[in-house]
């Protein structure tokens, strides 16, 4: 049987995203499809390899945004990859809590 390992529960959300990776300057257009307090999943085709840190910028029709600094900690070629939120800034965490509200009353 397979172990929980997430500090918090993650829930089904989607969103608009983009990655800066920080060595490269390489950006990427993204789809979240799951959130947590201290990550997501990003669906894309060619997803950056494990390990590699990003600027991930996430947003929604309404206008809130969050962005961070964050590592992939797992990648899956054709399907996309996680990432833990790095050194987030207060300022952004209210919207991710009214985010993950949102989605925890929707699951």
């Amino acid at each position: 049987m397979d172990h929980e390992r997430r500090r918090t529960p993650r829930y089904m959300f989607f969103a608009s995203a983009e990655l800066l990776e920080e060595k490269s300057e390489v950006r990427v257009a993204s789809r979240v499809s799951e959130l947590s307090r201290y990550g997501c999943y990003l669906d894309m085709m060619n997803p950056f390899p494990k390990d590699t840190f990003v600027l991930v910028k996430i947003w929604r029709e309404e206008g809130n945004v969050v962005q961070t600094r964050g590592k992939i900690i797992y990648s899956q070629p054709n399907r996309g990859a996680g990432v833990v939120f790095v050194d987030i800034e207060e300022k952004y965490v209210p919207t991710l809590e009214q985010w993950l509200a949102q989605a925890a009353k929707e699951s």
